[in-house]
């Protein structure tokens, strides 16, 4: 069996900062992996790289980078190349929701425009950029952190529809440079309990009961971890899903299968402990 580790294989994470990206940074490090990790500014990761390098034998190196620039991102591969000697994996999380107007009948072109500028523009700068380097050092894995915005209409137009642009993206990196030993995967996260959502939660939860209503959307009864997600990752960007491309993996529990939780228990029983007399 292949063992789960990323020796060998130098990644670069982008938003890599806090939350999601990172727990993955961490996974990747722990998993023996070099890792190049980057956000808008220093400030934010240098702490991080501090953190992980003196705790793991992976080299973790810190890069300042707003994915939106073409110019930055260009400095941050170029970075890790000559950290690291190639790339071959990519994870791309740098994203986030904008602007709370981001709803079709509030939004304004500016808001649209940062949006689809930031979760998809973005990421298309940086696998434009890692690409060629990727080819060049045999191939590798791309994993580019998506969301259920894009796969239902929950809200948020510019941000949902841009992760949707997303699944779009990956499918053509997969189909066009498979032959050159290049994977690409969305990951598709549900709500995470980030520092970031904790505090959206508390403001809401101050005047009515939206955290409950929310779980309520979820079969496990409860929000996913950061870390829950970074184990996709890992697995992603590991020889061990050599055979997995052009795909998206849905990492929240449970949210788009079916009903709220409370509807099917309310119409279909079922609330209640199953047993074996049938």
């Amino acid at each position: 069996m292949v063992e789960l580790t990323l020796a060998d294989r130098p990644a670069i994470v982008t938003g890599a900062s806090r939350g999601i990206g990172r727990a993955i940074a961490e996974k990747f490090a722990q998993a023996g992996g070099d890792v190049a990790i980057c956000s808008r500014s220093l400030d934010g990761v240098e702490p991080v790289a501090e953190e992980l390098t003196d705790e793991y034998e992976g080299r973790v190196v810190p890069i300042a980078c707003d994915v939106t620039d073409r110019g930055e991102v260009r400095n941050l591969v170029d970075r890790a190349i000559d950290e690291f000697g190639d790339v071959r994996v990519l994870v791309n999380n740098a994203g986030g929701g904008v602007d709370a107007d981001d709803l079709l009948h509030r939004s304004d072109p500016e808001t649209w425009t940062d949006a689809v500028e930031l979760n998809l523009t973005g990421q298309y700068n940086v696998t434009r950029e890692v690409l060629p380097a990727m080819v060049a050092a045999g191939g590798g894995s791309m994993v580019h952190v998506g969301s259920v915005n894009g796969l239902h209409g929950i809200a948020l137009a510019g941000y949902s529809a841009a992760k949707s642009g997303l699944l779009a993206l990956s499918r053509n990196v997969a189909t066009h440079y498979g032959q050159h030993g290049v994977r690409s995967n969305v990951l598709s996260a549900g709500t995470i309990e980030t520092e970031a959502r904790q505090a959206e939660m508390a403001r809401k939860e101050d005047t009515d009961d939206t955290r409950q209503r929310w779980l309520d959307q979820y079969p496990v009864g409860r929000f996913g971890r950061p870390e829950e997600v970074a184990d996709t990752a890992l697995f992603l960007g590991s020889e061990r899903a050599g055979f997995v491309t052009g795909t998206n993996v849905v990492v929240d529990g449970g949210l788009t299968c079916g009903l709220p939780t409370s509807f099917v228990n309310d119409v279909y029983d079922a609330d209640e402990v199953p047993d074996r007399e049938w």
